[in-house]
């Protein structure tokens, strides 16, 4: 018996990891890929929903989103890149090419400057469409009645991602009663990481990634294209930085309002070896990396108890409603692999391999969410959910159904109570 339990386990591994192979091909048709997190939301990319069984309806959601698509970080990742190539000009050390990226830089500046780690209008949009699919595809959760919380991190770029996706909720539906909090009280499950998963997060792959990035950093090309004096370059240029930093850039421009592009710098194979070093870095420092043997998934248990808890509490008491949560990145892969969503779990321990058995921009791109939405009909106690992946019905492959792509509900919690066991 425990052979055939082993051998199953096997089978959903392997076949979750076939089904979320990503390809060099994939990556290059779409090359906005290559910024994993800073992928734009893929609303084009969402499909059909499968109408729930007989006699069921939704009435309650359970929601955790990402903020919406930001700028870099910092201000600063923008204008050392700027300065260096303002000091070249005057220094008469860039080509033609050069010339024309430090005038488009100027032009993003315009923009970015004084906007370092802020939701930007494009993210503002998106969580205000996220709010307005999901009250059409669920109108009876929206009564005028329902119950309707939101949290935040007290980041501010989370809390106005709250913001817009409630506003467009009242927006359809001015009765609707939604409180908004952003505290520390909801930090703690919000954001939540475990001392052992801090320590290794700092420690325990560095010098191994270090390695990986060397190998997968080439920057002479695109430094030699940019600057025109090689003594220039050996003096004030430092070839890795300034490839990153133009990744970086060119990466979220897509996030932006400003119409321009910083693409056409690098080679395809350059952005999809930088790419593999940025899945990398989130692969392992929060994701379900065998390097980790599960620690970075236990820092969702907070979260994953406010789930259930909340859920149980809307069902004991026969109401309608909903909780939306927003936080980071840091969040919800952490969280999505502990729920073992397809394509989100996946386990592997060489570097060469992570992208093929995870990939950042599939997981968390910017205003990445899990819904999990309650269903129940008259005369039952057997509650059904279903779970969507930037708002695409996935499944839960360790779990069995007879009626996929939803689940029973007390299914559902004694598996996740099982594994806040192990």
């Amino acid at each position: 018996m425990k052979k055939q339990s082993f051998l199953l386990i096997v089978f959903f591994i392997v076949c979750g990891f076939i089904t979320a192979q990503t390809t060099k091909e994939e990556v290059f048709e779409t090359i906005e890929k290559t910024g994993g997190v800073y992928y734009a939301y893929p609303e084009h990319e969402i499909k059909p929903e499968t109408p729930s069984p007989k006699g069921y309806k939704p009435f309650y959601i359970s929601h955790f989103g990402r903020h919406g698509s930001r700028y870099l970080v910092h201000d600063r990742d923008y204008k050392w890149v700027l300065d260096l190539l303002m000091d070249a000009k005057e220094n008469d050390a860039l080509t033609a090419l050069g010339l024309d990226v430090y005038n488009r830089l100027e032009k993003v500046w315009i923009e970015a400057d004084g906007r370092g780690g802020d939701l930007s209008p494009l993210g503002v949009r998106q969580q205000k469409n996220i709010a307005g699919r999901m009250y059409e595809s669920y109108p009876e959760v929206f009564s005028d009645n329902a119950k309707m919380e939101a949290h935040s991190t007290m980041v501010v770029r989370c809390a106005m991602s709250m913001d817009a996706f409630c506003e467009r909720l009242k927006e359809i539906n001015p009765k609707l009663d939604i409180t908004r909090e952003a505290s520390r009280k909801h930090v703690r499950y919000l954001s939540h990481r475990t001392k052992e998963a801090s320590y290794f997060r700092e420690n325990s792959w560095k010098e191994e990634y270090r390695k990986f990035e060397e190998k997968h950093t080439n920057p002479d090309r695109l430094i030699n294209s940019l600057f025109s004096n090689q003594r220039y370059i050996i003096e004030k240029v430092n070839p890795h930085d300034v490839m990153w930093g133009f990744f970086l850039i060119a990466s979220d421009m897509q996030n932006m309002e400003t119409n321009l592009s910083f693409y056409d710098l690098f080679e395809k194979q350059e952005l999809f070896d930088l790419w593999q070093c940025f899945n990398y870095r989130f692969y392992v420092g929060d994701g379900p990396s065998a390097k980790s043997k599960g620690i970075m998934n236990k820092n969702a248990i907070p979260l994953v108890k406010d789930i259930i808890n909340r859920a149980d509490e809307v069902i004991a008491s026969n109401a309608k409603g909903a909780a939306f949560r927003f936080g980071h990145d840091g969040n919800i892969i952490p969280l999505i692999a502990f729920l073992h969503i397809e394509n989100g779990y996946n386990s592997v321990y060489e570097p060469v391999e992570f992208y093929k058995a995870w990939s950042s921009f599939k997981v968390s791109p910017m205003a990445a969410n899990v819904q999990i939405v309650f269903y129940k009909k008259e005369k039952s106690d057997d509650i059904l959910v279903k779970f969507l992946h930037n708002e695409k019905e996935v499944k839960i492959p360790p779990l069995k159904s007879d009626i996929l792509p939803y689940y029973h509900w007390t299914d559902v919690k004694s598996y996740y109570l099982s594994l806040m066991e192990e």
